[in-house]
């Protein structure tokens, strides 16, 4: 396998096994949607929003809570900022594996151009180093080619925060060095061996 996405190698990450279970086997395990549903809407109305559609309608149907999240991010500052495009799947090769995501929006400000993750919940406890922030920010650069500056924007709803990560050419070397190493490992891997301390909670620790 030459593809990877964010989530996948954060997976290998945390347990070989479930990799295994997830992407090569492709078992798929029901879960409950219940704690996604809030940020279902809040990706869907700020993709509306951006692309210029009356969302109006949209609006009045969302709960209180919800609203109050909405509000947050259309009043953020670099959500404000001009639109290049929003729910856009960005992928790019590195060495000889395709990375690649699919980006809640870009922005840009002249020619300074921002990267904007929007978290309903939890934003990665060190997201310099996240995956999601090291493919998307890979993937930009190489799509935009040019540009003054390229600014990865975790939006975090929760806490009503900005938590900003700009590439720098050491950091984009240093990125690009990590995901090579890892995507070669996952491909020279045989045995999927269980790696986790978190499988009380894993979807597949039933049958593992």
């Amino acid at each position: 396998m030459n593809n990877f996405s964010p989530n996948m190698l954060k997976t290998f990450k945390e347990c070989p096994k479930k990799y295994y279970y997830k992407y090569i086997e492709k078992i798929s395990v029901p879960q409950k949607s219940t704690p996604f549903e809030k940020g279902k809407k809040v990706h869907a109305l700020a993709n509306y929003y951006l692309r210029g559609d009356d969302i109006t309608k949209l609006e009045k149907a969302l709960t209180a809570e919800e609203a109050q999240v909405w509000n947050m991010l259309k009043n953020n500052n670099y959500f404000q900022k001009e639109y290049v495009n929003s729910e856009y799947n960005l992928s790019c090769k590195i060495g000889e594996f395709w990375v690649g995501g699919r980006i809640d929006a870009l922005v840009k400000d002249g020619n300074n151009y921002y990267i904007l993750d929007y978290k309903t919940g939890a934003v990665p406890q060190n997201p310099e180093y996240d995956y999601q922030t090291m493919i998307y920010l890979i993937a930009a650069a190489k799509f935009l080619k040019t540009f003054d500056s390229l600014t990865f924007i975790y939006i975090d709803l929760k806490n009503d925060l900005n938590h900003k990560i700009e590439l720098t050419k050491d950091r984009e070397n240093q990125y690009i060095n990590e995901l090579v190493s890892i995507c070669t490992q996952i491909n020279k891997t045989q045995n999927f061996q269980q790696n986790s301390t978190k499988c009380k909670y894993c979807e597949y620790n039933k049958f593992c």
